[in-house]
């Protein structure tokens, strides 16, 4: 086989044990040797841990929290523990599509992020999720970060790859930040201008009631605290721009 960099996956889990088993077979048959799945749970009380600690697979590297750290921490402490090249992150319910793997390191050339599309199953998508990011798209920085502080642009964490090095560059999180980690990841990989938008679809989302993503209309005070939040975010990316 050809030679490709050592991915990390990144996986928050969460009283997962219903779907976990399925998404993770799909990410182990698209992994090799050398390669790595960092999955941390965030105190599951439904057998997650128990399956967890029951799994034999050397690629595989189990963290379990002692406390709650809430999603955006768990995968923040599992982009910490992760050592790999390239790093994918993970919901713990989703399939992995055949050749993601190959098809998000290719589109890593030449940038530190990238960015794809996803199909859906089970559940009814809402407006955000039937949106199409475009091969070509990635370099209109300006149009991309007004779309993502508006919300109107499908960045999800579980559809995106970086590169070891803006990994590094990313952490820590915005102490603020108390949603949407993927919005900030592709917030600052548009500020420093390498953003690639891939139009392939490289998963297929679960949707159901658990999903974290709001399902409805959130609410005015809502809304206005989390464009604020993401006002913040910007900031602080500016100042990571050059790093």
């Amino acid at each position: 086989m050809p030679a490709r960099p050592a991915i990390s996956v990144c996986m928050a889990a969460y009283n997962g044990a219903l779907h976990i088993q399925e998404q993770l077979d799909s990410i182990l048959a698209q992994l090799r040797e050398g390669d790595e799945v960092v999955i941390v749970d965030d105190g599951s009380t439904d057998g997650t841990r128990e399956w967890l600690g029951s799994l034999d697979d050397p690629r595989v590297k189990v963290h379990l929290n002692e406390s709650n750290l809430g999603y955006v921490g768990n995968f923040e402490k599992a982009l910490r523990l992760s050592r790999g090249e390239v790093v994918m992150l993970s919901d713990q319910d989703d399939v992995w599509l055949p050749g993601r793997v190959d098809a998000l390191v290719s589109a890593l050339d030449g940038a530190e992020a990238v960015a794809s599309n996803f199909s859906y199953f089970e559940g009814t998508p809402r407006p955000i999720e039937r949106l199409r990011l475009k091969d070509g798209t990635g370099g209109h920085r300006v149009r991309n970060l007004l779309r993502l502080w508006i919300g109107i642009i499908p960045y999800y964490g579980c559809a995106m790859a970086f590169r070891r090095s803006f990994v590094d560059v990313s952490l820590p999180f915005p102490s603020f930040l108390f949603e949407t980690h993927d919005q900030w990841l592709a917030m600052l990989a548009n500020v420093r201008g390498s953003m690639h938008h891939l139009e392939r679809e490289t998963l297929s989302r679960r949707l159901h009631e658990s999903n974290t993503t709001p399902k409805s209309f959130r609410g005015l005070r809502p809304i206005v605290r989390s464009r604020w939040m993401l006002g913040k975010a910007f900031v602080v990316a500016l100042g990571r721009r050059s790093a």
